[in-house]
């Protein structure tokens, strides 16, 4: 397999530490249900700047390594991954602040009515009077639900932070990237 670009690639996590002495990795996940990472086959791993930090990096600086997963399993919040080829604690130190990668197409099929954050981002926002509202730059989450920043795409000001919820949420149309709210242009 060829190595990806990094538009084709989703972060989930970033290892924090070797786990136990067979050469497994603690994963801090950046989900709290991290459905893809834990469903992963393959995985690559990257010590890249982050792309929202307003590094640009390419698949040259990116030296990323492909690693097929032998096992994982939750623990205290984090994943723990065996990973193929990384044997033992000092292998699995070594790879310490790498950033785990996967591929989006690698993803399970989400639910109905279920979104993968990434997904989200990039979509239109309009209200019910059809009024563009900006395009989501962020998702991110308070602690009891999803809430979407939409602003202008090109200073990503902030201009709404709204709940993801479903009585605010009216349709998500992801085939054509648009989202609809129960949202006034007025309301911060």
């Amino acid at each position: 397999m060829s190595t990806p670009s990094l538009n084709d690639l989703i972060e989930l996590g970033a290892i924090s530490e070797a786990q136990g002495l067979q050469g497994q990795v603690k994963v801090r996940p950046h989900s709290s249900d991290p459905v893809a990472l834990l469903s992963s086959k393959t995985v690559w791993l990257s010590l890249i700047p982050r792309r929202d930090a307003g590094v640009s990096a390419s698949v040259e600086q990116a030296s990323l390594t492909q690693y097929k997963v032998k096992s994982t399993k939750m623990h205290s919040g984090n994943v723990v991954l065996a990973l193929d080829g990384v044997t033992d604690r000092d292998q699995a130190l070594a790879l310490k602040g790498a950033r785990i990668l996967v591929a989006r197409d690698a993803f399970p099929k989400a639910d109905n009515d279920s979104y993968y954050w990434v997904d989200l981002i990039g979509c239109q926002a309009i209200n019910l009077q059809h009024e563009a509202l900006g395009e989501v730059l962020d998702v991110t989450e308070n602690g009891a639900h999803g809430v979407i920043a939409i602003g202008d795409p090109v200073s990503k000001e902030i201009k709404y932070l709204v709940p993801f919820v479903k009585e605010v949420v009216q349709n998500v149309d992801l085939p054509n990237q648009v989202i609809t709210l129960d949202w006034q242009l007025d309301w911060q």
